[in-house]
């Protein structure tokens, strides 16, 4: 199986998608599973991950070498960002005519809070505050980045602490309940039939 995953900006975001979403297909009984990051295009950002000629481009360009696309981006606190996915779901598989599948999620709130879940926290942090910061990249992943002592790493730290994820991701989906976790359960039921 062929899965290229769709980030709003692969220079970063690779570091944790890639190991997160390996993990996930493995959970799901799918351990060989190919997985591509999207860089081709760049998509520079939120605003353009949610547009959908930007979106029909990439289907377009890799239909029939990919069996299922992941289009994954953060929340960034905006309560509407599920039905702007939603819509492109469904213009995704008008377009893909079961010729592949076509999911999206959006990372509660940003996706740096995945590597945290896999992270022991300073005591002085609570995960409820983590988990619901809008800005837990700035105000969280970075801090614990420069902690660990990752920051200068391939995409701050993203490398180091994503692959950390991916190997603790039984503890990322159950504090991911809302992101991960629903995405895995839609995985499942679409490439475990």
């Amino acid at each position: 199986m062929n899965v290229l995953v769709i980030p709003e900006d692969f220079r970063k975001d690779q570091y944790l998608l890639k190991p997160v979403v390996e993990a996930m297909l493995t959970w799901v009984g799918k351990p060989r599973a190919r997985v591509r990051v999207c860089c081709d295009p760049l998509l520079g950002g939120v605003h353009q991950a949610l547009n959908w000629p930007q979106i029909l481009e990439i289907l377009l360009r890799y239909k029939g070498m990919v069996d299922l696309f992941l289009l994954v981006v953060d929340r960034d606190g905006e309560p509407q960002r599920r039905s702007a996915l939603d819509r492109l779901e469904s213009l995704a598989q008008g377009e893909l005519k079961g010729s592949a599948v076509f999911l999206s999620e959006n990372a509660w709130q940003e996706l740096e809070v995945w590597a945290l879940a896999a992270a022991d926290l300073p005591s002085d942090w609570t995960w409820a505050d983590v988990r619901s910061h809008r800005n837990s990249k700035e105000a969280y992943f970075e801090p614990y980045a420069s902690q660990r002592g990752v920051a200068d790493e391939p995409g701050g730290g993203r490398r180091f602490l994503g692959r950390e994820a991916g190997g603790k991701y039984a503890r990322v989906r159950a504090l991911c309940r809302e992101d991960v976790e629903s995405l895995e359960r839609r995985v499942a039921s679409e490439v475990c039939r």
